[in-house]
């Protein structure tokens, strides 16, 4: 678990009510279907051990010891949103080089305004904090 935390993107947080607000945040930021108006939320805040975390949602797999197909891809739009979040004061990224390679094109990533968020499904892949039953 130690050694799957150090390749985890490792960020800090001003004020622990930020942590609310990057948590909903992430949920308007994925991969959209525009078709059928539904956001794949792509990454969660993950607090861990006195830490905290942007992760994608493959990675949770992975420390939830289930099959995951992590891409490069997936490490890039990952990139991108936490450049964003710090973009926007949300967050310091501790390592600054582990977000530099790959970054995915903001082609890639739907953001949902929080006035839009009621017309659009949004759907997490992964649920943060649920216990295995």
């Amino acid at each position: 678990m130690n050694d799957l935390l150090n390749s985890l993107v490792e960020v800090k947080i001003a004020e622990e009510e930020d942590f609310l607000k990057i948590k909903e945040t992430l949920t308007r930021i994925g991969v959209a279907s525009r078709k059928e108006k539904k956001l794949y939320q792509s990454c969660h805040i993950f607090h861990k051990q006195g830490k905290y975390y942007i992760v994608h949602f493959k990675e949770m797999f992975v420390i939830d010891s289930k099959l995951s197909n992590f891409s490069e891809e997936d490490k890039g739009r990952r990139n991108k949103i936490i450049e964003l979040l710090q973009d926007w004061g949300l967050l310091k990224v501790i390592e600054s080089e582990m977000i530099k390679e790959p970054l995915a094109s903001m082609s890639q990533i739907k953001i949902i305004n929080h006035k839009e968020k009621d017309e659009w499904t949004l759907e997490a892949k992964y649920n943060m904090g649920r216990k295995k039953k």
